[in-house]
């Protein structure tokens, strides 16, 4: 599932995961161009000082558990670099602004070259503006607070979006009826779609189509979506919610008013393998979304529960990913490769579940798999890409 990880602490159930992240060496070298290129210089032939932090220390639970797991994967990251030596340092944040000010003001007095984490939006605005002269990986997936001295790490509703909207046109489904929920999130995320539409050729938008989050309102809208889709000729629909949302009452109602899988392909903004429960919705067989590689995803699972003894939080692959592509970039052996310019080299890295890059604007682009439900077993339609010139992009 698809989660905004700023002010709630609700965080998807996805199992993120990773193999060994490598640079992706242009045919050049050298480092992008046209982003911020702030940052301090490093001695690369030292231990790089990096500052880790995790929202510990605020007598949650969760936060507690997340913060270990993401310091887990940000060590078995560090164990698994060649040549490069990275001196971590923990900070907890409370999972609050104030008190991430307080850490980001002491690792910066402690001398930390980057700043990695932390998880939630707000905090990481914070650790920005505690640290305006280092870059700040942070696990969020808002592009909101995305920008100057702060990138997200998490992947966006606007990179799914544009993934399952490219792959849509291409397979003469693109005349695509948009359905969202009515809160903030399902919002952006159909704000996001209707971006992805109009900046493809061969899609368009057969219309919008939106609902009050109750189960009364979801039940009530069913049949104003079926004629929508129908009087538009629409060939898709593309829904926003969540599995743990409205999608148990969209998967069964849409197809008795009318619009079975086979009649029109549904596609999903949100991870629909998860839970293992969502693939046998009736209405979901043959649906697509968007995921990272499977098979990566295995790996690192298996590579950390060996490791640790338990598998990986959702969001632990963002930690390996950071301290591995701060790795690539010093071994490198350039003064400025951690500097925005250095972070934004256009040709990325191979990480946590493939191939991912940072932008100039602050979001990460990340190399996504086109999956289906077949016979409540999922299956990959069209692998991730595995550079930034491959299938996808």
């Amino acid at each position: 599932m698809f989660a905004f990880l700023c002010g709630a602490r609700k965080l998807s159930g996805a199992i993120f995961a990773v193999l060994s992240l490598v640079w992706l060496t242009a045919c050049g070298g050298g480092f992008g161009g046209g982003a911020n290129s702030g940052g301090p210089k490093i001695d690369t032939s030292k231990p790089v000082p990096v500052a880790l932090l995790v929202p510990a220390g605020g007598g949650n639970a969760a936060d507690d558990a997340l913060a270990q797991s993401l310091e887990n994967a940000a060590r078995l990251a560090m164990s698994e670099l060649a040549g490069v030596t990275i001196d971590l340092k923990v900070y907890n944040t409370a999972g609050n602004p104030n008190q991430t000010i307080i850490a980001t003001t002491q690792a910066v007095a402690d001398g930390a070259k980057i700043i990695l984490g932390p998880v939630y939006a707000q905090n990481a605005t914070a650790a920005g503006d505690a640290a305006p002269g280092l870059n700040v990986l942070s696990f969020s997936n808002n592009p909101a607070v995305a920008g100057g001295n702060v990138f997200v790490l998490g992947n966006s509703f606007q990179n799914t979006a544009d993934r399952l909207v490219r792959y849509a046109a291409a397979t003469g489904k693109g005349n695509i009826l948009v359905v969202n929920g009515q809160n903030i999130a399902e919002e952006l995320g159909r704000d996001a779609v209707l971006r992805a539409i109009s900046s493809t050729p061969g899609a368009n938008a057969a219309g919008v189509q939106s609902f009050e989050l109750s189960q009364t309102s979801v039940i009530n809208a069913v049949p104003e979506i079926a004629k929508a889709a129908k009087t538009s000729g629409a060939n898709a629909v593309f829904l926003t919610s969540g599995t743990d949302g409205a999608i148990p009452f969209l998967a069964q109602l849409l197809p008795e008013n009318g619009l079975a899988p086979s009649q029109i392909q549904y596609i999903g903004l949100q991870r629909w393998d998860i839970p293992t429960s969502a693939r046998t919705l009736p209405g979901l067989q043959g649906g697509w979304f968007a995921m990272p590689d499977p098979g990566l995803q295995d790996e690192f699972q298996q590579r950390y529960l060996a490791a640790y003894g338990a598998s990986p939080h959702a969001i632990a692959g963002l930690a390996y990913d950071g301290i591995a592509a701060i790795g690539a970039l010093v071994k490198a052996g350039k003064a400025d490769a951690l500097t925005g310019a250095a972070l934004t080299q256009p040709q990325g890295f191979v990480g946590v579940n493939g191939v991912f890059r940072l932008l100039p604007n602050g979001t990460t682009e990340r190399g996504l798999a086109i999956a289906q439900i077949q016979d409540q077993k999922i299956v990959v339609l069209d692998p991730a890409p595995r550079s930034f010139a491959g299938a996808g992009y």
